[in-house]
């Protein structure tokens, strides 16, 4: 049974490994120290994302599920287990960069923005000045429009 949970110092390099099969950033992971939230099947990391806090926003990065696990709802869970972290350390904004995954954010709420919009601390961030081309859809989502 796959479960989410928050990682462990050593899932670190698994999730790492995971990001670079799937062509996402991992040369910031250790400066920006983002939050993150794994799920785990027998023990591997086959899901995970993270939060970066920005003040009363949050940068939702690097949310990537195994090649083999796609379609199961485990994306989903990772970004549910994310905003319930992110609004229990009140942070009532989350923004969110992506070159493949529009639709699937805006299945889930997140809505198009310019990335002029985001906070200035969030756009001097790596994820912002470099490791996201401009051509990234920038995408928010209000938290406390929830329940």
């Amino acid at each position: 049974m796959s479960e989410a949970s928050v990682i462990s110092a050593q899932d670190l390099i698994a999730i790492r490994a995971l990001l670079e099969r799937n062509g996402l950033p991992t040369s910031d992971l250790e400066a920006a120290r983002p939050e993150f939230a794994v799920i785990r099947e027998r023990g591997e990391v086959i899901a995970a994302g993270a939060l970066q806090p920005f003040g009363a926003s949050a940068l939702l990065r690097s949310v990537v599920v195994a090649a083999d696990r796609r379609g199961m709802g485990l994306g989903q869970a990772i970004v549910s287990e994310l905003e319930r972290l992110a609004r229990a350390a009140q942070i009532s904004r989350m923004i969110l960069l992506t070159e493949t995954a529009a639709e699937f954010f805006a299945r889930r709420g997140y809505h198009v923005i310019e990335r002029s919009i985001a906070p200035q601390k969030m756009q001097e961030s790596e994820e912002f000045r470099s490791l996201c081309p401009s051509s990234a859809t920038c995408m928010a989502k209000n938290l406390q429009d929830l329940a």
